[in-house]
């Protein structure tokens, strides 16, 4: 019985070519893209790109006809920090620098989204970023404006088949704040009991904060080519805010805590986990701060609470609200004449750490 002839496909199209074997699709579907030559034997080979495999050779056809109208679902395998960064190229960096600090602000909340192909982003993974992300409604409002920005990149070049980043709903937490309990500062029981504890290294860490207003992430990056212990006093190089890059003095009373961290540590910054690798915020979260606070009661408490405590001991202790704001990187908060006159040097913020509250024990 003769063969029933293949009719040829058009020249440049494509190809749908018949595997031989047990195979639940059997047809292997590719383009030419080029030539390889093997200089040795000075012969040629065809060079091709698999766009997929298909049932039947008729399927094969419409795969290579979806190919040639819609190559991007086949040849764009850009990532969301991939988008990310083309859209800030595109549309954020002539910004000003709090904004482009939002912006990356935003991208750092997004990060399990980050090695995901665009293309392949759900709505719904969209919104379980907002949902669990546990910050307040002005923050989300800028996680939302990142999305709309990089989806409006993603669809001008076709990137994407349909702009995702207008279903997600934020208007549900306007009358909420994920971050109340965020507000509440530790007691001076709670502060003792840390103290108690202050041989272990991790107990270390709540107080290093709770002495100097710093926030989780600027902590957790800190490097200690910042860091002067002579001179008692560290600079923030990274922060989630302009007024976050800061000069923060070191308190007597914590000194000893960033001595011994300084000379456990063999990453570049000071903090790092046993493998001396330095920490993201979600490994050191869920792995340390959150087990410590539980074993004591304590987990309500998030690391926000102690910039509140800092803020609160401070003021206890009658420092001037210029300095309060210096130390914890309240500048944008500062009066304009607080912003023109104030040059306080190190020793004097140092002078004011020192007063802070700190168990009998320890002085």
């Amino acid at each position: 019985m003769a063969q029933r002839k293949v009719e040829r496909l058009p020249k440049g199209f494509g190809g749908v070519v018949f595997m031989k074997g047990n195979r639940s699709k059997p047809y292997i579907v590719r383009i030419k893209i080029g030539t390889t030559i093997n200089e040795e034997k000075g012969t040629a080979y065809p060079k091709y790109k698999i766009i997929g495999y298909a049932k039947t050779r008729k399927d094969g056809i419409m795969m290579l006809q979806n190919y040639h109208d819609n190559p991007y679902n086949f040849e764009n395998h850009y990532t969301f920090a991939d988008i990310y960064r083309k859209a800030f190229d595109q549309f954020i960096a002539d910004k000003s620098k709090s904004s482009i600090q939002a912006y990356k602000s935003a991208f750092k909340v997004c990060e399990e989204l980050h090695n995901i192909e665009f293309k392949e982003i759900r709505t719904i993974q969209l919104q379980r970023v907002i949902d669990n992300s546990g910050k307040n409604y002005p923050t989300l409002k800028k996680i939302k404006v990142l999305f709309n920005v990089m989806y409006k990149y993603a669809m001008m070049y076709e990137l994407c088949p349909k702009d995702n980043s207008k279903y997600v709903d934020i208007l549900k937490f306007k009358k909420q704040n994920p971050n109340a309990r965020d507000r509440n500062p530790f007691s001076k029981k709670n502060i003792d009991l840390f103290w108690s504890m202050k041989e272990d290294k991790w107990y270390q860490i709540p107080l290093i904060l709770i002495y100097t207003g710093l926030r989780i992430g600027e902590l957790l990056e800190l490097e200690k080519e910042n860091i002067n212990l002579e001179e008692q006093y560290f600079d923030v190089v990274k922060s989630k805010t302009e007024s976050g890059i800061r000069r923060v003095p070191i308190a007597d009373c914590i000194l000893p805590f960033f001595k011994s961290w300084y000379e456990y540590s063999q990453a570049k910054t000071l903090i790092c986990m046993p493998n001396m690798k330095p920490f993201k915020y979600r490994n050191y979260y869920d792995s340390y701060w959150t087990p410590l606070m539980e074993s004591y009661g304590l987990a309500s408490f998030t690391p926000h609470c102690t910039r509140h405590t800092c803020i609160s001991l401070l003021a206890e202790a009658r420092v001037d609200q210029t300095s309060i704001k210096l130390i914890v990187g309240h500048r944008g908060a500062m009066s304009l004449t607080e912003k023109v006159y104030t040059h306080l040097d190190i020793n004097t913020l140092v002078e004011a750490v020192n007063k802070m509250y700190v168990p009998a024990n320890i002085k």
